[in-house]
């Protein structure tokens, strides 16, 4: 059977994180396409477990004219010193490698949670700095993301500081929704944030009102689509703030939960597709793309 393939990129401005969905990969990739969704962030996992690893992966998302925006995640980098620190610059080498032969631009690196992390401020800098340098070879860009329970930085201008000090232009910010809403980060200190430094933006609601305590207890499996928890006012503010910012990036909506992961990934696209229009139509006041029929024949004008 022929991959399916994107139809006009209805929603070309929107990636969808590879855990959101369920089955293999290539189901997922046509579920994602059929939707009108222009790429998406892959776990790494996905990627290990296919059978032809990386290279089938960007066969496949070529094949279906789709984007892997970036690659997740690297976890507890920073703060680790002696054969810790030596082993985690030996797995970014080998993320920073499958980044590039799948195309993704970016790699994502979460804030560490580790309880051997050290917290002093010019060993942060330090690690992020040699992180952003590793990818420069390669042409890739560094994320940083804040983590609501982590020891490193729990908020987004923690990791936007720790970025600004490390002072490589490769390096910049990935803003998680959930983890800005489950720390109470104030959203006035997005000004603070230069758009041109921010490499990605996850947003997902939260199913209750409230969230999860640290640690991330039901962190996953109460996680759905922007505009379909409890929090839609508080998204809702969020990405206005980066409209106003200036940011124009690909919004990677990310839900992944117990729900999801027994539900075929078509019926969860559906989900993410009333999600986009959603954030299109009743937040960004975005104008629906025009049919192909309507936009006749460019060569007679």
């Amino acid at each position: 059977m022929n991959p399916i393939q994107n139809p006009a990129g209805l929603f070309d401005s929107y990636s969808l994180h590879s855990r959101s969905l369920a089955g293999p990969l290539e189901s997922r990739l046509d579920a994602l396409s059929s939707a009108g969704f222009g790429g998406l962030m892959l776990d790494a996992h996905d990627v290990v477990a296919h059978p032809q690893g990386a290279d089938g992966v960007a066969q496949a998302l070529r094949a279906r004219g789709l984007r892997a925006d970036a690659l997740g995640t690297l976890h507890d980098f920073e703060g680790l010193d002696g054969a810790q620190h030596r082993h985690k610059i030996e797995v970014a080498k080998g993320l920073l490698e499958t980044c590039a032969r799948l195309g993704a631009p970016v790699l994502v690196v979460a804030a560490s949670t580790a309880p051997q992390a050290g917290t002093e401020r010019s060993a942060l800098v330090r690690d992020l700095h040699k992180l952003a340098m590793l990818a420069v070879p390669l042409g890739l860009r560094v994320a940083y993301q804040a983590v609501s329970w982590a020891r490193t930085a729990p908020g987004f201008i923690d990791a936007w500081d720790l970025v600004c000090e490390a002072d490589c232009s490769n390096l910049g910010l990935c803003l998680d929704a959930f983890h800005i809403l489950a720390g109470q980060n104030p959203l006035e200190d997005l000004i603070e944030v230069e758009p041109e430094r921010l490499f990605q933006v996850r947003l997902s609601d939260f199913l209750w009102d409230t969230l999860p305590a640290p640690e991330g207890q039901g962190s996953h499996d109460a996680r759905v689509f922007p505009g379909q928890g409890a929090h839609s006012e508080q998204l809702a503010d969020l990405v206005m703030r980066l409209a106003r910012l200036g940011w124009r990036g690909h919004y990677c909506l990310d839900a992944p939960n117990a729900d999801h992961a027994q539900l075929p990934a078509a019926f969860v696209m559906a989900q993410a597709r009333r999600s986009a229009q959603w954030l299109d139509e009743d937040v960004l006041h975005r104008a629906a793309p025009l049919p192909d029929w309507t936009r006749g024949d460019p060569a007679a004008r």
